[in-house]
């Protein structure tokens, strides 16, 4: 209410209004129908400005609402928070959504780096990193299956492995028969 008498005196003409009764702040954009409706409004540019009663109902994680803040920029759309009376249509606004937006790439960089030397730090340890190999026997039984013409989703089935590693074990021994110049049906 409070919201759309301010819109009113700002001369801002009220689009939607976007709510998710009884839904956390911090939940996630899947669990928000409201608040996905408003991102997919404003990178349609359907909206110039947000306007919310305060930062916490946008968000509770401070990587959602940069990321929301970031969506908002690129988009060319304002936001106003009644609470925290921050209005980017005018300069100071415009100075803090920039100030948000330097922070937003500092964290991103910060994260990156991060995880680059705690990649960097497990591989010097002798980490493995990825998924875990398939142990030969069950490569075996899985070129056996192939080779007596199964399908790969019966082949997957029957080794517990996905079609995906199925698929490339079949591609591997046509690579290998074709270096090898025999003729199999797999």
């Amino acid at each position: 209410m409070a919201l759309t008498e301010i819109a009113q005196r700002s001369g801002w003409c009220v689009v939607q209004t976007y709510a998710d009764e009884g839904v956390s702040g911090s939940k996630g954009r899947s669990q928000r129908p409201g608040y996905d409706a408003l991102l997919k409004a404003v990178a349609r540019r359907e909206v110039d400005i947000v306007a919310a009663w305060s930062v916490d109902r946008l968000g509770r994680s401070l990587s959602d609402l940069v990321a929301f803040l970031e969506e908002l920029r690129t988009c060319g759309c304002d936001l106003f928070l009644h609470q925290q009376a921050v209005d980017s249509t005018g300069p100071a606004g415009r100075a803090l959504f920039g100030l948000l937006a330097v922070f937003s790439e500092l964290e991103k960089s910060l994260i990156r780096a991060r995880v680059m030397s705690g990649l960097e730090r497990a591989r010097s340890k002798g980490v493995r990193l990825g998924r875990p190999t398939i142990p030969p026997i069950r490569i075996q039984k899985v070129e056996q299956g192939l080779r007596a013409g199964q399908s790969i989703r019966a082949v997957a089935r029957a080794t517990g492995v996905s079609t995906a590693t199925v698929q490339r074990v079949k591609r591997s021994i046509q690579a290998v028969e074709a270096d090898s110049g025999e003729t199999v049906a797999a």
